[in-house]
C-alpha cells in the first residue's frame, strides 16, 4: 500500500515497512511478550480494509480539506486516505465538493465520520461546532439525495437525521450469510474481511457443545449469532442498551430463537450468578436452568476486573477476544492454572503497532 501522506499523517505510525514486514515485527513482539511459540495468524487486506473512519477538517478561507494528526503538527490536510474502504474513498471528495458549495453545511464543521459496509450501506455523520437545524436539515437532505446516503447533523444536544441512523452489515461465516443492524454510535468491528475471520477462527477452535454458552460485553451480537448454532442456549449481556437493542434486532434478522439478551454489566451479572442481587432485567430469565460450559469475553481495552476475574475461574473453557495485549497478558497471569489451547493473533489494524488477540483456555 502506497499514501502520499505516509511520514506526515499519525496515523500510519509503521508505513515504513511493506505489509509483511510490518505483521511479522508484531508477531515477534507478541511472541516474546507471551512466551509463545505457535500463534494462528489473521491476516487483513493490505488495503481499503477499515470502514470506519473519522476525519477532521481543515479550512483556508472558502477552502474545506479533511484533516488527521500529524507527526510533527497538529493536524495535516490530506487529499486521500488508503486505509479506509473503497465506499468511503468514493465520497471523501463528493461530499466536500458540495459542504463546500453551502454556508449552512460548511460553517463551523469540525468532523466528519463515515460508516460503511461490505453491502455498500453508508451513513455520514457531520459534526458542528453550531446548533444544526431546519435550514440545516433541508440542505441535508439535498446533499442525501445527491450522494444516495443517509446523513446525520450532531451538535451539542441535538441530532438530526437524514434516512437512517443504522444501516445493514451482512458477513459470510463459513459460507453461511449473517446480516447485522449497525446503528450510527453503535460499535463495530472496523475491518470486517478480518472481522469474519476472527469468527470463523472462534468457530474452528470449539466443537459442538450439548451445554449452554454465556458471553460478557456481546455488543450487538457480532460473535454471538454464529456461536448460538454451537450451544443449546446462550446468554448475553452488554451494558449498553442500544447493543442490546440491535443485538434484539438481529436475532430477528436471522430467525435465532435460543439467544437471551439481557443488558447487565459484567459486575451485575456476577452479582445475579453468585445470588448476590436480584435484578427485574432478569425477572424472565431462569439462571438456575442454564449449564454453562463456555465464556466468551470481550471486554474493553482494561480488560476484565477483579471479581469478574474471579467468577471466570469457575468455568472449565474460557474465550477471550483482546484489544489490548498488555491488559490480556496480565489477565492470563491470574488465568494461571488454565492452559492455552489456542493463540491468535488479528491484524484489525495494519501500518499500525496495533494487534488484537484471541485466546482458547480450557482447566484441562
Amino acid at each position: 500500500m502506497t499514501c502520499e501522506h505516509f511520514g506526515q499523517c499519525g496515523s500510519c505510525t509503521l508505513h515504513y515497512l511493506n505489509y509483511n514486514e510490518q505483521l511479522q515485527y508484531k508477531i515477534t513482539s507478541i511472541k516474546d511478550d507471551f512466551n509463545i511459540d505457535k500463534i494462528d495468524i489473521i491476516k487483513s487486506p493490505t488495503s481499503n480494509f477499515r470502514y470506519r473512519a473519522e476525519f477532521k477538517t481543515y479550512f483556508d478561507g472558502d477552502k474545506i480539506s479533511y484533516a488527521m494528526s500529524g507527526v510533527e503538527v497538529k493536524k495535516i490536510k490530506i487529499n486521500s486516505c488508503s486505509i479506509v474502504s473503497k465506499k468511503i474513498v468514493s465520497l471523501m471528495r463528493e461530499l466536500l465538493y458540495y459542504v463546500e458549495k453551502s454556508d449552512i453545511l460548511k460553517q463551523r464543521l469540525f468532523t466528519v465520520e463515515f460508516l460503511t459496509t461490505l453491502t455498500n450501506e453508508v451513513i455520514i455523520t457531520l459534526i458542528y461546532h453550531k446548533k444544526v437545524d431546519e435550514a440545516w436539515m433541508a440542505k441535508a437532505e439535498e446533499l442525501a439525495s445527491k450522494l444516495g446516503s443517509n446523513i446525520i447533523g450532531r451538535s451539542k444536544k441535538v441530532k438530526l437525521v437524514v434516512g437512517d441512523d443504522f444501516i445493514y452489515e451482512e458477513l459470510t461465516i463459513h459460507g453461511k450469510k449473517y446480516k447485522y443492524q449497525i446503528l450510527d454510535t453503535g460499535f463495530t468491528q472496523p475491518n470486517p474481511k478480518v472481522n469474519e475471520q476472527m469468527i470463523e477462527w472462534v468457530l474452528d477452535n470449539i466443537s459442538h457443545d450439548n451445554s449452554d454458552l454465556l458471553e460478557l460485553y456481546c455488543g450487538l451480537g457480532n460473535f454471538t449469532l454464529p456461536l448460538s448454532y454451537r450451544f443449546n442456549k446462550v446468554l448475553a449481556t452488554e451494558i449498553s442498551k442500544n447493543s442490546i437493542k440491535c443485538a434484539l434486532k438481529n436475532c430477528e434478522l436471522n430467525g435465532i430463537s435460543n439467544i437471551d439478551f439481557i443488558r447487565l454489566s459484567s459486575k451485575e451479572l456476577v452479582e445475579a450468578l453468585n445470588k448476590v442481587r436480584e435484578f427485574r432485567r432478569l425477572k424472565d430469565i431462569e439462571l438456575d436452568e442454564y449449564n454453562f460450559s463456555h465464556i466468551f469475553i470481550d471486554p474493553p481495552r482494561a480488560g476484565l476486573d477483579s471479581d469478574t476475574l474471579e467468577f471466570i475461574k469457575k468455568f472449565d473453557n474460557i474465550i477471550y477476544i483482546s484489544c489490548n495485549p498488555d491488559t490480556l497478558k496480565r489477565d492470563l497471569e491470574l488465568l494461571s492454572e488454565f492452559k492455552v489451547k489456542r493463540f491468535a493473533a488479528f491484524d484489525q489494524f495494519p501500518y499500525t503497532h496495533h494487534l488484537e488477540c484471541g485466546v482458547i483456555l480450557s482447566r484441562d
